[in-house]
């Protein structure tokens, strides 16, 4: 008798232990999964109730805070409005999170302990609050960029070098968050297709680069020591490129003429022929270096942001596809697509005497106490090239404002490094996207900028330059 009695209760025991394990697994060690489940109704009606952490600017300013209204129900309200709307994003119970919002919801909700702490918590009658989230965000060049780009649709983003913080994350046309939920407001704004004012044009959807591509070629011919800034190739026109003839700007042709020179002047067909003599496996080492081929490693939801790189049919192609036109790719045409944060980061890591830090828009976060629970700490996402051929590329770069196509970008008593970039959209329209990339001082950068302008009847030095400069000046003073 004793027997069976032993096995049913060792039954009973084994059949409690699962039990608990299973309930454990579910309500304490995948609770944070369960939370994010964008179909867990509960998780979205719980948020309503928690009084959700700020989101600051870089000097404190609010930009995101929870407001409670009749009923304990608290809702997100935007104090600067479409300023930072694609960096901040939103938080709503029926539209959803993007943005910042999205990726540090656990710490803005107060869930970043287990979810046995949360019932502790309860068990003591704390009320449930969300820490704060401060970010690298610079409002008063935050505001410069969005009034210089205007009308015009485009993006500008800006980076420390020295630490990956971003500073500047604009794009326009934008919207205002707290208008969402007014009759029809979100619809409107989901169907505008020409606008497209909820995409952020500074992470999604990449543009050709035009000539600011040139500045990666460039890298990969000096730290491969293949060539020189004082390196001469014939910069004659209608050179042919993979058996087809490639033009300069206004079919202008030169003779043997610098790297230096060629990059001031941005002559097409000498960095053409420096990508075919360095070749695709070359190219593609150094691009991946800089970053292209893979989403940013930014602190930004991944569905809101595009890998940069040579695109068929939709899909990334890798340098070495016998699809690229090496010559092409190395001016920055053939198929390559690129988001303005992905160029930023190519002028950070020149910038950076050739390390790529990992761009952040966290700051640090803050308890309800005050009492700072994390900081970001500035971290090498890789070492791109030698120091000596950062500063290489960072005299051409220099070349390029002081007497080549950038010198809108000139600012008095400071000098600047920077490279221009055109991508023609309209055959024969002078239809043009436009790039300027740029740093300062070039000495000791302290930022490092890309700015993209879609369909202007100009080049990057006349629209996208201008841009950089008013953003770098201000940064440059706080």
């Amino acid at each position: 008798m004793n027997r069976p009695i032993v096995r049913v209760y060792g039954l009973v025991v084994l059949l409690f232990a699962l039990l608990v394990a299973f309930t454990s697994r579910s309500t304490i060690f995948e609770a944070s999964s369960l939370r994010s489940n964008p179909l867990n109704a509960r998780a979205l009606l719980e948020q309503q109730r928690i009084a959700r952490g700020r989101i600051l600017a870089a000097d404190g300013a609010v930009l995101a805070r929870s407001v409670r209204s009749a009923g304990g129900i608290y809702e997100r309200e935007y104090p600067r409005g479409e300023e930072f709307a694609h960096a901040i994003g939103y938080s709503y119970t029926n539209l959803g999170q993007t943005g910042l919002e999205r990726f540090r919801n656990a710490a803005l909700n107060g869930q970043t302990g287990t979810n046995l702490q949360s019932i502790l918590d309860q068990l003591q009658g704390k009320r449930p609050r969300g820490d704060e989230v401060q970010t690298t965000l610079d409002p008063r060049a935050q505001q410069t960029a969005i009034a210089a780009l205007g009308e015009h649709h485009g993006a500008v983003v800006a980076l420390d070098p020295r630490t990956g913080a971003v500073k500047v994350m604009a794009s326009t046309p934008s919207y205002n968050p707290n208008k969402l939920l007014a009759s029809g407001a979100y619809k409107r704004l989901t169907t505008d297709t020409q606008g497209r004012p909820l995409v952020n044009r500074a992470t999604q959807f990449g543009y050709a680069p035009g000539s600011t591509f040139k500045v990666v070629t460039a890298t990969a011919a000096i730290d491969t020591g293949q060539f020189t800034p004082q390196s001469e190739l014939s910069g004659r026109n209608d050179l042919l490129v993979s058996g087809v003839p490639l033009g300069n700007d206004d079919d202008e042709s030169f003779g043997e003429i610098t790297l230096t020179e060629a990059l001031a002047k941005s002559v097409n067909t000498v960095w053409a022929q420096v990508a075919e003599k360095l070749g695709k496996r070359t190219m593609g080492r150094y691009m991946n270096r800089f970053g292209f081929d893979r989403k940013p490693e930014l602190d930004y939801p991944v569905e809101q942001m595009s890998s940069s790189g040579e695109y068929f049919r939709g899909r990334i192609l890798p340098p070495t596809s016998p699809r690229v036109d090496v010559g092409r790719m190395g001016i920055g045409q053939d198929k390559l697509e690129v988001v303005p944060l992905q160029m930023a980061e190519v002028a950070a890591a020149v910038a950076n005497h050739g390390r790529l830090m990992v761009p952040h828009m966290t700051g640090r976060i803050i308890d309800p106490d005050g009492r700072t629970v994390e900081q970001i700490s500035p971290r090498t996402q890789s070492v791109v090239m030698k120091p000596s051929t950062a500063a290489d590329v960072t005299g051409m770069m220099e070349a390029v404002v002081n007497e080549g196509t950038g010198t809108e970008a000139q600012i008095p008593g400071v000098q600047v490094a920077g490279k221009t970039g055109t991508a023609e959209t309209q055959i024969g329209a002078a239809i043009n996207n436009v790039w300027f990339i740029a740093f300062a001082p070039a000495a000791k950068p302290t930022v490092a900028i890309a700015v993209t302008l879609e369909q202007v009847p100009g080049q990057g030095a006349s629209f996208a330059a201008p841009v950089a400069r008013q953003v770098m000046e201000v940064l440059l003073h706080d």
